[in-house]
């Protein structure tokens, strides 16, 4: 039987934050077992704001609904949380260099909405790690 999970393209000098960036973490998170199984218990929609990067603002979301999480550009539709950082802290979180937490308690990720909801999550993000690290290794932060 051929698998219903869309093939992983593997791409060479991938800009952070680009669209060719979002597609193939779209394309990983899609063929992630874990992510799907964490989903499965959880619904929350995140838009995530980055200022001042090489290619300007950039706005993106982040859906888990229906068993199944996917990235797309834009705001998420009927979002529960916004998060606002600058381009540094957003590839200081992407490269790992720094902790999220710390992050957020220090001021420099802003978080708005449903807090709760967020953190009913953690299952997902804790998933979604692995896929961020395949990810990181085809990405340039520049």
């Amino acid at each position: 039987a051929q698998s219903k999970r869309p093939k992983i393209r593997h791409t060479t000098d991938m800009r952070y934050l680009s669209l060719d960036w979002i597609q193939t973490l779209s394309q990983h998170v899609a063929n992630s077992v874990p992510v799907a199984d964490a989903c499965a218990q959880h619904s929350l929609a995140i838009t995530q704001v980055v200022t001042g990067g090489p290619p300007g603002d950039v706005v993106y979301h982040f859906i888990v609904a229906d068993g199944a999480a996917t990235f797309g550009t834009g705001a998420a539709p009927d979002e529960d949380v916004r998060m606002e950082q600058s381009w540094d802290t957003a590839v200081a979180v992407a490269t790992g260099t720094m902790n999220t937490q710390e992050l957020l308690i220090g001021g420099k990720i802003s978080v708005t909405g449903d807090l709760q909801k967020l953190i009913a999550c953690q299952a997902v993000f804790i998933a979604l790690d692995a896929v961020f690290e395949t990810v990181r290794q085809e990405t340039v932060y520049e």
